[in-house]
Order: structure tokens, then C-alpha cells, then sequence
């Protein structure tokens, strides 16, 4: 590895990396810092119409040809797949699959992990919040195994198959600002939307997004062309985004940002390591990384 900066940033599903912090991502990638997406699982649940399958052959083929076009869209240095399978919303058969995520044992999953970034040596860890967003299972798994994954790395007693061991400087959860987030749920029935009901197969409840008020310790402002690179991606994930019929910015972007335009568009962090010493917020992930 050469002196560059790194970043390294753990989600659950294709489309992770352009639905949620995905400008930020962009931002970074276009300055100069390498940035790779490591994926959990090859988002195979659900449904997609025929019409979209675009000549492959299964969901699990369609998704990971989404995923290299968001990828090269947002600018990465790479993608990793860990290979798991989705294990659907909370409560469906999906969760029981062997193959799944939620069924693989967690240290297996943190091993995985500990192994990357000791491969990549990052100096910045993002992963999913606690709560895993809406509470989809495979978030929450990925939360877990990635926050262990991060103090675990830089342990020279653990996991010494992984490699000699390596201590990323900072991790990062991305969250939602909950005064936003509740100001969307309010505006979404004027839009015909149901915020309880939300997304193709209406299995996703945006409410509980608002159940925890997350710390925010870092506020990134975007840049408009940080947002026109994310949407770019985001229209690479078209199965996700309504199909061959609704291409382009999911509903949801659009109220957030109409709402953005009144104080510009930023994603929010959490910083889970260091420990926040100030109430001060940090406008750069990399602020004390020499």
C-alpha cells in the first residue's frame, strides 16, 4: 500500500452504497482516497420483473451487474462480496434460508471481515447503524460483525490466519438526521405513500428509521456534482428503483431533497471509535488522520 488515504465502507446489500451515504462516498472517491465497498450478501430476495432481468439469468447475477455500474459510477477502488445470501425482511421465510445471512455464525461473518481490512488497510471503517436503518436483518448482522471486525483487526492474537494485524483509525456508522426523517414520514401520505408500507413489495417501514435518535459527530456537506455522481448510481439499481418503468431517483430522494434545498444536502455520522471528546461536529471523516 502506498501513503494514499482509505476508506472502506461495510453494507448488506447492492444499492447500499448509492441509497445511503453514497455522495459522501463520491465526494471522497473524486478527491483522491480510495474507496471500496464491501458487500454482504448478493440482495437475491425479492422480486423483479422479467422484462428487467436484462439477460441474466438470475436476481443474485442482475444485482451484482447493478452493483459494478454503481461502482464505477461513484468512482471505487473495488468491490467486495462476502458471498452471503439475503436474508429478506424481518419475519419472512427468507430469514430461515442456510445460506443466509442472519444464519451464518457471527464470528464467521467478523473473521471474514477482519480479513479485508487487513488486506486493504483502511484508516476509515463506515458501516450501518445500529438499529440497521429500518431494521432489516442483514443491516443489523452487518453492523455487528464490522464494529467487531474493526477492534478485532489491529489484535495480533486474533485471527492470525487473517494476516498480521492492522488498527483502522476511526469507524463510523452512517445515520439519519431524525428531525429530517420525521419531517418526511409527515409528507409522504401527501404523496399517496405509506410510510409504513414503503417500497416494492410494501415490506419496509420508514417509521421505525425514528425509533432511536442516533448522536451525529460528523455532518458531510455535498457538493452537486457529489449528488449527480450518487444519482447516477442510484439509476444503475434499477430493479430497486420501480424497473425498467422507473428508472432513475427512488421516491424517497426526491422528498429528501426538496427538504435538502432549505439547508443543503449532507449525510450524517455517527463516531463510534475514537470516543467523541467534544460536542464539536466534524465536517471530514479523515480530520486527525495524518
Amino acid at each position: 500500500m502506498s501513503g494514499q488515504k482509505t476508506l472502506v465502507f461495510f453494507g448488506a446489500h447492492p444499492d447500499d452504497e448509492s441509497f445511503g451515504i453514497g455522495s459522501t462516498l463520491a465526494q471522497y472517491a473524486a478527491s483522491g482516497i480510495k474507496v471500496y465497498y464491501v458487500c454482504s450478501t448478493g440482495g437475491e430476495a425479492g422480486t423483479v420483473d422479467p422484462e428487467d432481468l436484462n439477460g441474466n439469468i438470475t436476481i443474485k447475477q442482475l444485482r451484482a451487474t447493478e452493483l459494478q455500474c454503481a461502482a464505477q459510477a461513484l468512482g471505487l477502488s473495488g468491490v467486495i462480496e462476502l458471498g452471503y445470501r439475503d436474508s429478506g425482511m424481518q419475519g419472512s421465510e427468507e430469514n430461515k434460508h442456510p445460506d443466509s445471512l442472519v444464519m451464518a455464525p457471527i464470528d464467521e461473518v467478523c473473521r471474514n471481515m477482519v480479513k479485508i481490512i487487513r488486506e486493504i488497510k483502511p484508516d476509515i471503517v463506515i458501516t450501518h447503524d445500529g438499529g440497521g436503518g429500518y431494521g432489516h436483518p442483514d443491516h443489523i448482522v452487518t453492523h455487528k460483525a464490522a464494529e467487531r471486525a474493526f477492534h478485532i483487526a489491529g489484535d495480533p492474537k486474533r485471527y492470525l490466519e487473517a494476516g498480521p494485524p492492522f488498527q483502522p483509525s476511526k469507524l463510523y456508522f452512517g445515520v439519519r438526521n431524525r428531525r429530517i426523517m420525521r419531517l418526511m414520514i409527515k409528507l409522504m401520505p401527501l404523496f399517496g405513500q405509506d410510510p409504513h408500507h414503503f417500497g416494492r413489495n410494501k415490506d419496509v417501514d420508514i417509521t421505525k428509521m425514528v425509533d432511536v435518535e442516533f448522536p451525529i459527530h460528523a455532518i458531510i456537506r455535498l457538493r452537486k456534482q457529489d449528488l449527480e455522481t450518487r444519482n447516477r448510481a442510484v439509476a444503475c439499481h434499477a430493479s430497486q428503483s420501480g424497473g425498467s418503468g422507473g428508472r432513475g431517483r427512488p421516491f424517497l430522494f426526491k422528498i429528501l431533497e426538496a427538504i435538502d434545498r432549505i439547508g443543503g444536502p449532507k449525510d450524517y455520522f455517527m463516531r463510534d471509535f475514537p470516543p467523541p471528546d467534544s460536542r464539536r461536529r466534524e465536517k471530514d471523516l479523515f480530520e486527525r488522520i495524518a
